[in-house]
């Protein structure tokens, strides 16, 4: 959505209308989620859906009289589909915010896009840490989680327990280097040593080659630097090659998505760690907001899906308070109003777009351990978010130099 011309805000004021009438764009709040609901990252789209239409619902469907629409587009983790869907959001619908994203380098192509076009990117369901580094933007927002945080709290854990030599198992993109690099950085920080690395593609079938290398590295630790089913099949494969069983090397994923479970069995990954920015099970408040989004999706939400519904209730409370969809004017406010809800817990908007926020340390938990179906983990601990997120004068985002 644009602004209206200089003519219809003259007829509107004129008229006597208030400011949130002229200031809220084609008389619509209108969100394009753009998500993967077919390929590797499937299930972050499946359930931000639904949680996007929570939010909306929740909020009334409207903000100031104004209705909320949400447009989906599925990008399979395809750049150039993505970009076509960003540029048909855009032309022919005038979105306010691009949502979610997952995936590097959609993420990276769609923030410059709405940057040059004036649109709101809310990554909640992207990882790398660039995207409020390098790639930063004054109109970018990062939610939910970043390769930094992910590596800080599970690599460090590993260090702890003595793990002082690593080798890496990458996927070979943008996301799977970033991850890699800032791993890198918090083992040379605690000063172990990285031996070597062994890229695959994405959606990657067989691991053999990878794992073998691994193994021969005797590295004490193994880690994965991937996500979603490349993470799963990794994992799988190494549990068949007894890799797990022998206790020699310490397995260490560095992005463990929920549906490792279904799909491996708690037998194959129990005592694994992974850090999130959210479990359903922590307390209360994430129980009752999780009991609401499981009997619509049949299963128990992720970090991405608690972040989507945080950060459009976040938005559509600063669109409210200023009575304007302009990008700049909104994100300023949603700066300035506090983070407080059931995903994050005195969270504060960074000024090159990091939503800071508390991480957990989680276990998969012992067959024996499971009290509840779906109550797969138990948090090991709590990483203040001042403390699992890059320092704002480490990250180089560009924009704030200027």
């Amino acid at each position: 959505m644009r602004k209206a011309g200089n003519w219809l805000m003259g007829l509107l004021l004129g008229a006597g209308l208030g400011s949130a009438q002229a200031t809220i764009s084609d008389n619509e709040i209108r969100i394009g989620l753009v998500s993967d609901f077919s390929s590797v990252y499937r299930e972050i789209g499946w359930g931000s859906e639904i949680a996007a239409e929570m939010a909306i619902e929740d909020f009334g469907g409207t903000v100031r009289g104004k209705k909320i629409r949400l447009l989906v587009r599925d990008h399979a983790v395809d750049t150039e589909r993505a970009m076509r869907h960003a540029r048909d959001l855009h032309e022919n619908h005038r979105v306010d915010v691009f949502l979610d994203m997952a995936g590097t380098d959609i993420s990276i192509a769609m923030q410059r896009y709405a940057r040059e076009n004036d649109i709101l990117a809310i990554h909640t369901g992207t990882a790398s840490s660039i995207l409020t580094g390098a790639e930063c933007s004054p109109l970018g927002i990062h939610w939910v989680y970043d390769t930094y945080a992910l590596a800080g709290g599970t690599v460090a854990a590993a260090l702890a327990e003595g793990a002082d030599s690593w080798y890496f198992i990458t996927v070979d993109y943008t996301y799977g280097h970033t991850l890699q690099a800032d791993a890198t950085a918090v083992i040379e920080r605690h000063g172990g040593r990285v031996l070597g690395s062994s890229p695959h593609p994405l959606r990657a079938a067989d691991f053999s080659r990878q794992l073998a290398e691994a193994a021969q590295s005797g590295a004490k630790a193994i880690a994965f630097a991937s996500s979603g089913r490349d993470t799963n099949l990794a994992l799988l494969q190494a549990y068949e090659l007894g890799m797990r069983q022998d206790g020699r090397q310490m397995l260490v994923p560095l992005q463990l998505m929920e549906s490792a479970l279904g799909e491996l069995g708690q037998y194959a990954i129990q005592g694994l760690r992974t850090t999130v920015a959210f479990y359903w099970n922590f307390d209360e408040q994430t129980r009752a907001w999780s009991e609401r989004f499981r009997a619509r999706a049949g299963y128990n939400p992720a970090m991405y899906h608690a972040g989507v519904y945080s950060a459009l209730m976040h938005y559509f409370k600063a669109v409210e308070a200023t009575g304007s969809d302009d990008p700049r004017t909104v994100i300023a406010k949603m700066r300035e109003l506090p983070i407080n809800d059931f995903f994050a817990r005195n969270g504060r908007l960074r000024e090159d777009g990091r939503m800071v926020h508390d991480m957990y340390l989680l276990e998969v938990k012992r067959p024996t351990e499971v009290g509840e179906l779906g109550d797969y983990y138990k948090v090991v601990r709590v990483i203040p978010g001042e403390e699992a997120f890059r320092p704002l004068a480490d990250g180089g985002c560009p924009y704030l130099a200027d």
